[in-house]
């Protein structure tokens, strides 16, 4: 686009994908001079009423001064921004900056007045809610802080815009007029809007996906196997409730069904509405049927077709295209290169995807990003079902490809609210978004389990994923923060997730274990122990117990106040067969009906039998929900059907001991993690903190350079703006310089050598401490010369004595990937060597300050290890808590190193310190909603 009379280039990094209120897509981008001919088309569609609201006054059409006006900006103090669909404006929005006074500001000022055009077949979809979103960005950025606008009193869908923003607003009355005037600084309620309108679109978009009222597979063979055939027969088979159609433009002219499917040569020719197309035609011909399938209004597409980002960078380009071409008419994808989409509810019945048979029906959400692992994970979950249809069935499975637009972070926008699913599991090659994900990721586990297995190698082809500078257990530990089920297989994402669907959470460690084998009980309490459990002393009914027997067994150790959990273990005995199995299997579930509550789980040896039987014993009374199930839920969160459905008490079984136990441990860390979510604590307010002096010292800075890492000065400046204050240290080139920074200090002092290779490293003997007058200090000064050489290689200084204490580290960094991250450890090579060293998310709070000290391996010396005095750990809190604050209100703070922190018996020093600053960046999950681009 030209903008050569404008004064700032075009912004391209206003440009983005939006999702609108009823799960369809539009663009948003700057309006320039080339948009004069869409600008009028779309001002002609808008009705007499809504051009009057805009301009207070009959207008029935632009001026060419309008025209002019509205389509020449320049990008700073005059900004228009507008919302396309298929390349034509749906809506439209701008701001012009305004001085003090109310009259077009001459010099840069603060305020800006707004005001939108939404054309009247899109109102109700909340595109003035997105633009009003971007439109505050882009002022923020160009340094404007507050919006006023002035609206008629009949205006109420614009009022309630402005009202529902969320922002601090002053509303007055004058000549006939709202003038509403509010500021652009993001509150906590603009941030919970945006986060519930975003949920509510994204889990809009993947519903009109899974639950489309019509369906046409795009590439349908004309003989029987083939992608295309093969989906279509899946779906037709499955039993889909909707309409269905066969295309394919090779159809002659004149076929009108194949095999009881009506045939089109297009989906053009379809009559009514189709929702949803299954795209199964060669990678050259799926642009022309994107562009058939968006001329039509179809509302999503399942790209099965391969040849794109998984073929190298010819097809990432094609994948890219792809992207843009659907998201112009408004469509959003599953793929390339996908399975396919499974909805198993009976008013849907959808198989959309290449799997053969349509899963059981069930509670269980699956996602996997690779076909062949999907595969896999409907195969056991059938297996594993005992052929019952119920909680541990398929609600919904998403295959999605490459990933191109519909991610993980999508489908948990879904599930979070969906009343179908219960459990979440998730099989991730990568995660495009990590901080996204781990807020979505926190607000569904809330509410339900989420498991997740990830692969740690490279993410695959045709999965656009920002390089992450942090190990793979340091993300895995931030996804457990998060509430995240973390497992390593497979495997353990089918037994936990079965163990979730199908029994309560346990309201702690404590297990209790029965069984007819005294080995195979050794064999758990050992597996508990591996696990961090506690187990109890494992009861053996020896072989000859009776179904009877394991019934008051287990009866009596659920009504055991010290038990949270019991594991019964069962191996066959000699004559037993199909019979014997189902009462047993009928035994233990009555048993577990008498205390509800309690989780109970099976481990059997050679026998297929009782896992079947106990698959197909089913209740029919809902169970009763314990409290340590579901603590004090927010009525603002859905309930978990896991709380609310009939027949949960299926019992599930494992055919070895670790298996059940690493399930149930699981569940453990995931019952204390609800436990603790219900109070996170908060993130507390420092009297003391000057954000306002500390982002003009940024700005300053920044003026400078793209990127820097801070002088001593400027780094003690800006943390003590932040209440960190961080012990000086005075160079001394000479023995005289150090004589004269000891007496400027204090004695007594350290002398420290700060050369790269000696810096933190005591145990080279590159520190003196505790000099206490001029003597020893000269005399270390001499020695150390002796030691390393001459003074300009040593880079030696000054500093005033700390008291003693525990020497540790704190860290902050911005993470490409996963974004702010605090990290606490003890100082030296001991912990270095470890890797003993606790990550949490920023910003912190209170209870997770204190939680990312006791987290260490090495935390007890901390607290009185050996005898030793404790220290103090309030100190380090606060300490944690304010660095934190630093670097979530500021992201040009990109790292703080503090090293080392003394933490003293009482209060702490902080003897080292270095802040890096670069350019905040252009977006992030603070920012407006907006899709990612591939």
């Amino acid at each position: 686009m030209q903008t050569s009379s404008d004064r700032h280039e075009y912004p391209a990094h206003w440009e983005a994908d939006v999702v609108l209120r009823d799960g369809g897509t539009a663009r948003v981008r700057p309006i320039t001079v080339d948009d004069a001919d869409r600008l009028v088309s779309f001002y002609e569609q808008v009705s007499d009423e809504s051009k009057y609201y805009r301009f207070f006054a009959p207008y029935p059409r632009l001026s060419a001064k309008d025209v002019h006006r509205f389509t020449h900006h320049d990008f700073v103090d005059r900004v228009g921004l507008a919302a396309t669909v298929g390349g034509e404006f749906i809506a439209t929005v701008r701001y012009d900056r305004i001085s003090a006074d109310g009259r077009p500001a001459s010099a840069p000022a603060d305020e800006a007045e707004v005001a939108f055009l939404v054309q009247d077949a899109h109102q109700g979809r909340g595109v003035a809610s997105a633009l009003l979103e971007h439109i505050a960005a882009v002022a923020r950025e160009r340094g404007i802080r507050r919006f006023a606008a002035e609206v008629l009193p009949a205006n109420n869908k614009m009022i309630k815009v402005f009202t529902d923003a969320g922002y601090t607003q002053k509303r007055s009355f004058e000549d006939g007029v709202v003038r509403l005037e509010f500021d652009l600084e993001p509150t906590d309620r603009s941030l919970a809007v945006q986060r519930a309108r975003e949920q509510r679109a994204e889990a809009r978009s993947v519903r009109r996906l899974l639950v489309p009222g019509s369906v046409a597979v795009v590439g349908v063979g004309r003989t029987p196997g083939g992608v295309g055939r093969s989906v279509l027969d899946n779906i037709r088979d499955a039993g889909f409730t909707g309409g269905l159609y066969a295309v394919n433009k090779a159809f002659p002219e004149g076929q009108k069904e194949l095999d009881g499917v009506p045939a089109h040569r297009s989906v053009r020719d379809i009559e009514g509405p189709v929702d949803l197309a299954v795209v199964a035609v060669p990678v050259e011909h799926v642009p022309q049927v994107v562009t058939e399938c968006g001329e039509h209004g179809v509302q999503g597409l399942v790209v099965v077709t391969a040849g794109y980002a998984e073929s190298g960078p010819e097809g990432r380009e094609r994948q890219r295209e792809l992207v843009r071409h659907a998201r112009t008419y408004g469509m959003r994808i599953i793929g390339p290169n996908a399975f396919g989409v499974i909805n198993t509810a009976a008013g849907v019945r959808l198989n959309a995807s290449l799997a053969p048979e349509m899963p059981r029906p069930g509670r269980i959400g699956l996602f996997a990003q690779s076909g062949a692992i999907g595969i896999a994970l409907l195969s056991r979950l059938h297996r594993r079902g005992g052929g019952v249809t119920g909680v541990t069935g398929v609600s919904t499975f998403v295959s999605s490809g490459n990933r191109a637009d519909v991610s993980g972070n999508d489908v948990l926008q879904y599930w979070y609210d969906d009343p179908d699913t219960d459990v979440a599991l998730m099989y991730l090659e990568s995660i495009g978004n990590p901080r996204k994900f781990t807020r979505l990721a926190r607000r569904t586990a809330a509410a339900k389990p989420l498991v997740v297995v990830q692969g740690a190698g490279s993410a695959p082809q045709g999965h656009a994923v920002r390089a992450t500078r942090l190990p793979h257990a340091t993300v895995s530990a931030l996804l457990r923060q998060a509430g995240v089920i973390r497992v390593e297989t497979i495997t353990e994402l089918v037994d936990t997730g079965l163990l979730l669907a199908r029994q309560p959470l346990p309201g702690g460690p404590r297990v209790a274990i029965v069984g007819n084998s005294e080995s195979l009980g050794l064999l758990t309490y050992d597996a508990c122990l591996s696990e961090g459990l506690r187990p109890l002393p494992p009861l053996d009914l020896t072989t000859a117990a009776t179904a009877t027997d394991f019934h008051r067994a287990l009866s009596e150790a659920l009504a055991d106040e010290a038990c949270d959990a019991v594991v019964v273990t069962a191996i066959p005995a000699v004559g037993e067969g199909p019979a014997e199995d189902a009462a047993l299997a009928e035994a233990l579930r009555s048993a577990a009906e008498t205390v509800p509550g309690k989780p109970v789980l099976v481990v059997h040896v050679e026998l297929g039998g009782l896992a079947a039987a106990l698959s197909a014993a089913t209740s029919t009374a809902p169970r009763a929900v314990s409290r340590r199930e579901d603590p004090q839920r927010s009525e603002e969160r859905p309930p978990s059907a896991v709380q609310a459905s009939e027949g949960v008490g299926l019992i599930p079984a494992y055919p070895a001991a670790e298996r059940a136990v690493r399930a149930l441990a699981e569940a453990v860390k995931y019952a204390q993690w609800r436990r603790e979510a219900v109070d996170p604590g908060r993130v507390p307010e420092y009297e003391d903190i000057d954000e306002k002096g500390a982002a003009g010292l940024i700005s300053g800075l920044l003026a400078r350079g793209q990127g820097l890492t801070l002088g001593v000065d400027e780094t003690c400046e800006l943390l003590g703006m932040y209440g960190v204050d961080v012990h000086r240290a005075l160079p001394a080139p000479t023995p005289d310089a150090a004589a004269e920074a000891a007496r400027t200090l204090g004695y007594p002092v350290a002398l420290k050598a700060t050369a790269p290779h000696l810096r933190h490293r005591a145990d080279l003997g590159g520190v003196r401490l505790d000099l206490a007058d001029e003597e020893q200090l000269r005399r270390a000064y001499a020695e150390l010369g002796e030691l390393f050489g001459r003074p300009e290689e040593l880079r030696p200084v000054v500093q005033r004595m700390a008291p003693r204490g525990v020497d540790t580290v704190v860290r902050a960094v911005i993470d490409p990937a996963a974004g702010a991250v605090l990290s606490f450890g003890l100082a030296g090579a001991a912990s270095q060597l470890l890797g003993d060293t606790a990550h949490r998310l920023i910003p912190v709070t209170d209870r997770e300050a204190g939680s990312l000290i006791r987290s260490i391996r090495t935390a007890p010396l901390l607290f009185g290890w050996r005898g030793s005095t404790p220290v103090d750990t309030p100190a380090l809190e606060e300490l944690l808590l304010r660095v934190s604050r630093l670097v979530d209100d500021h992201p040009e703070v990109v790292a703080v190193t503090l090293e080392p922190v003394v933490v003293a018996a009482h209060g702490l020093s902080v003897l080292g310190a270095s802040v890096r600053l670069a350019p905040p960046p252009v977006r992030d999950d603070l920012g407006p909603r907006t899709l990612p681009v591939y």
